[in-house]
């Protein structure tokens, strides 16, 4: 696909409307409830991927800064304004954050759709399940409990849960507003106090809701945000002595780095990482429904999801029928366009990165003998576009169908029954997600046992948790959960009480 993509009026108009904080020549950091500049001076560009167009710069923070913001952070956990507040206390700020994110959706939703590419409906959709997220864990502080344990008339046992103290953020930049909830929710919940990291190339909504934040009951210093590159910043803070645990979302080899590099210090990690998710879809499925749901599987937000059901697996009997079905719903639905224009589901990459490693794995699929059954390059002229594109005729080493592509791009193969859908779907390093398109019950259920993924859809796509459910992966998708009472338990630690009467 070669065409061009405008800007609509109604796209135009949005811009020239955009929050005065995106137009801002230099934004602050926030450690111990002040905002602040990088102690080197220097900032980081973040740009409009739609348009290549320069936006507010963020400071360029380096140890020193994380080093500030772990010292504010330690006061704030210690400090009886927020280490002696009320378990119920603490559920109503958390239920105020969420009142707070609701009132500034559109504004959140605004800034990133414009900093890294995100169609609007889908950074407005992120921001519904952040406010439903805090809510789901406003009421949780106040039934944190321990248990007492049966001893003799001697001696008192019971346990406590405690929080851990501070906690290091760091999350990927494909959906700022999407990711922060899942660890920001439960980490204060617990009573922990947070400093955050955000993606060096989409900061701007990150700071946006500290200033938000600072309009709320929460105590200075609880919520610190140091912006930086993930060499500089991001690795001062997971070596840090002073924090008691990291939660890192992004790519797999980044995550591996992680974990290595927090040994030092012997600090808990959470690890949500990168994914190669199958779609896999049946003789006896809707296909109609299937068609779209498996688009919008490897080509919501550009591909740009860890979740993604970039291999795409059809039974062998279906297999021309479906690809003429899932052309038609990419070329109706899914063609590439502004992201503040209604109606987008496909916006651009999120950044120049992204867009040049998207365009070598395209390369690459050609080189290995890939066939391009639709798109396979740039779309239009300017702008980090990517058409939409499917390739068949891949083979299960291929790099395209093992390595996270990370972008609007499909791999399509068939199956011939069960068990070799199966083992096809399970034929890779990764295990977060998967999708299975059936109408048959016994298949759904042997599926979902069967598959090696953290999270199973049947006959749907993407719908994530707002809190209640745990979210993680197998292999090499990542280490430990978010969301739910499991995610909860990984920002407490047990502490054993024996008391002698």
């Amino acid at each position: 696909m070669t065409a061009s993509v405008s800007l609509p009026p109604v796209a135009e108009a949005a811009r020239r409307a955009l929050p005065a904080f995106v137009r801002a020549r230099e934004q602050m950091m926030w450690i111990g409830g002040r905002q602040v500049a990088a102690a080197s001076g220097r900032t980081l560009p973040n740009t409009d991927p739609a348009t290549e167009e320069a936006l507010a710069g963020v400071p360029r923070g380096e140890a020193a800064d994380v080093d500030a913001a772990v010292r504010a952070a330690r006061a704030a956990f210690t400090d009886p304004a927020w280490a002696g507040m009320s378990p119920d206390r603490r559920g109503r700020i958390l239920n105020r954050i969420a009142d707070v994110i609701e009132k500034h959706a559109d504004e959140l939703a605004t800034i990133d759709s414009v900093n890294m590419g995100a169609p609007h409906r889908v950074t407005t959709h992120m921001l519904a399940e952040a406010s439903e997220t805090f809510r789901y864990y406003a009421g949780w502080p106040t039934k944190l409990s321990g248990v007492a344990v049966p001893a003799g008339n001697d001696h008192m046992l019971y346990t406590r849960k405690e929080p851990l103290g501070v906690v290091g953020v760091i999350w990927a930049w494909n959906g700022p507003m999407g990711q922060l909830p899942g660890k920001l929710a439960p980490a204060l919940a617990a009573g922990n106090t947070v400093v955050l990291k955000p993606a060096e190339t989409a900061s701007l909504s990150t700071l946006r809701l500290a200033e938000l934040l600072a309009t709320t009951d929460l105590p200075a210093g609880v919520v610190n945000v140091v912006t930086g590159l993930g060499s500089e910043a991001g690795q001062a803070l997971v070596g840090h002595p002073g924090v008691a645990k990291i939660a890192f979302t992004g790519s797999t080899a980044t995550g591996k780095a992680v974990q290595r590099l927090a040994t030092d210090t012997l600090k808990r990690v959470t690890l949500e990482l990168g994914g190669k998710s199958p779609s896999v879809v049946f003789a006896d499925a809707d296909l109609d429904a299937a068609a779209r749901g498996v688009a919008a599987g490897f080509l919501g937000n550009a591909g740009q999801a860890c979740v993604a059901g970039s291999r795409v697996f059809v039974e062998e009997g279906i297999r021309e029928e479906f690809v003429q079905k899932l052309l038609k719903t990419m070329e109706a639905a899914f063609t590439p366009g502004d992201p503040l224009t209604p109606g987008t589901l496909v916006g651009p990459v999120s950044n120049k990165a992204q867009f040049d490693r998207v365009s070598s794995y395209l390369d690459i699929a050609r080189q290995e003998g890939a066939n391009v059954v639709t798109g396979g390059g740039r779309f239009g002229d300017h702008g980090y576009f990517i058409a939409p594109t499917l390739l068949d005729n891949v083979r299960p080493g291929m790099r395209v169908v093992r390595e996270e592509i990370f972008g609007p791009v499909g791999v399509l193969s068939t199956f011939t029954d069960l068990d070799d859908a199966i083992a096809q779907a399970n034929d890779t390093d990764y295990g977060l997600a998967a999708s299975v398109w059936t109408t048959n019950l016994t298949t759904a259920h042997r599926m979902a046992a069967a598959i090696e993924a953290g999270t199973v859809w049947v006959n749907s796509w993407g719908q994530m948790s707002t809190g209640n459910l745990p979210f993680g992966g197998y292999k090499q998708s990542g280490l430990g959960y978010e969301g739910g009472l499991e995610g909860l338990d990984a920002y407490t630690q047990a502490k054993a009480v024996r008391i002698t009467l």
